[in-house]
């Protein structure tokens, strides 16, 4: 997921895709331990979106805040 289509999601569809993302992460360890996992380079990738996710709800809580000052 690039970082533009993250920015343009709601806060509330930002949630909901990290938790995917979660879900997916936990199933791709689970695939890795039992060795049933092919592609092997998508961890990173989830793994990354998982952050990019979490830098832009963290952005956006921190702009909140100043918004309130």
């Amino acid at each position: 997921m690039k970082p533009v289509e993250i920015r343009e999601l709601s806060s509330d569809d930002l949630n909901v895709k990290l938790k995917e993302a979660r879900a997916e992460l936990f199933n791709l360890r689970f695939q890795m331990a039992t060795s049933q996992l092919d592609n092997t380079a998508r961890v990173k990738q989830v793994k990354k979106d998982i952050a990019r996710l979490q830098t832009e709800m963290r952005a956006r809580e921190i702009a909140a805040a100043g918004a309130l000052k």
